[in-house]
């Protein structure tokens, strides 16, 4: 099973192209179900069809897996079999017919514009952590990037001359998104004074091609992102709950809210599917309600 699982990882990398994120959790929810089979006696694959993989589904309820986390999980091992097809390892094809289980949704947590500037204002720029902190904040607001994006952006990414970006999204896709003034301008102030700083840290300062650097001066990760924003909106006094993402779902929200054509916060947010980026206009319906009954005289 072990040589089967690491083909497929292989697989994943060579073929796919996935993301190091994206492998991460493949190889995690594999590890998972490879090893829910061999407790349960299940001879893999020879004896492998849908029953095995509907009591890998119950016990997973079992254990209180919310119905997103099972629906990835599902996912994962259905690559997997269909990988093992395709390579003549497993012929019994019954387990497709197992369904995923319906997610109940769930709407995006979100800043009012309010909330959103007091976030943007909490970072205080006299070090060069505080002028790193200060531009992160912005450019995840002003493009909505995810924070894989982020950390993954390079010291050449940003064209502050054109007020742009490069960001390379899931499966490596290449798009260029706006970063607006301000955002520009705090990245230029990072570049120009914070990052020097930082980088005096590095042991091998010329090999840095980060963008964000860490108190270390090399590359910033998720994790020290997501303490960054733990770290200001407590600063700012907003409620918990807010981490990177609430900055991508603010983004989009506000700019709906705004007039934004959905397709174009579609292509802003990198989203292959309409109906990814369609969960925002739920949240649009209350701006909605409040024009119409500000606006109409028979409201």
């Amino acid at each position: 099973m072990a040589d089967l699982a690491s083909g497929f990882i292989t697989y994943l990398q060579v073929e796919k192209n996935a993301s190091p994120h994206t492998i991460r959790n493949y190889a995690e929810d594999l590890s998972q179900f490879l090893g829910f089979l061999e407790e349960e006696g299940v001879f893999f694959p020879d004896k492998l069809d849908y029953l095995a993989l509907r009591y890998f589904l119950a016990f997973l309820h079992g254990q209180k897996y919310a119905r997103r986390t099972v629906a990835r999980k599902l996912s994962t091992i259905r690559t997997f079999l269909r990988y093992l097809s395709r390579e003549g390892v497993l012929s019994d094809t019954s387990w497709a017919s197992v369904s995923t289980p319906r997610r109940g949704k769930k709407l995006p947590k979100f800043l009012y514009v309010e909330e959103m500037l007091r976030l943007l204002a909490a970072p205080g720029t006299d070090t060069p952590a505080g002028l790193r902190d200060a531009a992160i904040l912005e450019m995840l607001y002003a493009t909505g990037i995810r924070v894989s994006e982020l950390v993954g952006l390079d010291i050449n990414d940003p064209d502050l001359q054109s007020g742009q970006v490069i960001v390379f999204g899931k499966g490596s896709r290449e798009r260029i998104v706006p970063l607006g003034c301000f955002a520009t301008r705090t990245v230029h102030t990072y570049l120009s004074c914070g990052r020097p700083a930082l980088l005096r840290k590095n042991k091998a300062p010329e090999e840095e091609k980060a963008l964000w650097l860490n108190k270390y001066g090399t590359r910033l990760t998720d994790r020290g992102v997501r303490r960054i924003v733990d770290k200001y909106v407590r600063r700012a006094g907003l409620t918990g709950g807010i981490s990177p993402h609430s900055i991508r779902h603010s983004f989009a929200t506000h700019l709906l809210n705004a007039g934004a054509d959905i397709r174009i916060v579609q292509e802003l947010l990198g989203h292959v599917n309409i109906s990814t980026t369609q969960i925002y206009t739920h949240i649009t319906r209350d701006r909605l309600k409040e024009v119409y009954n500000c606006a109409h005289p028979r409201a």
